[in-house]
């Protein structure tokens, strides 16, 4: 293998990375404008123009004067997303033993049940 064919690979290899970094940072901007709840569409409009048009220049700047509030939007998203996830499950899994017991105890406390059935549904809930 000559080493010309190995540094045109080397320099390929470093241009494709910059490409797949320059494309992630596209990405991010773009969701970083549809997640900005205080800005409207006219301005996302032409934040978006800007991209097409002066790809670099525009994405520069926007790191630039709004670099800090992505990395806070993205931390509201991902608290977001973690709370709807947690509140899916709680409501997925149904009540804690607790619950149960307290509910088995209203309904013989209600008359609903007897004994034997409070505590075997005491028993449920506890194992």
């Amino acid at each position: 293998m000559e080493w010309d064919s190995v540094w045109d690979f080397l320099w390929i290899a470093i241009w494709v990375f910059l490409f797949v970094v320059y494309i992630m940072i596209l990405f991010q901007i773009l969701a970083d404008l549809f997640r900005d709840r205080e800005l409207n569409g006219w301005w996302k409009a032409l934040w978006i123009i800007g991209l097409v048009i002066f790809p670099f220049l525009t994405a520069l700047v926007y790191i630039i004067f709004r670099g800090t509030g992505m990395a806070h939007r993205q931390a509201e998203a991902a608290q977001r997303a973690k709370q709807e996830t947690d509140q899916y499950i709680k409501n997925v899994a149904g009540r804690s033993p607790a619950e149960e017991v307290q509910h088995a105890k209203e309904l013989y406390d209600a008359g609903v049940i007897d004994d034997a059935e409070f505590t075997r549904l005491k028993a449920k809930a506890l194992s």
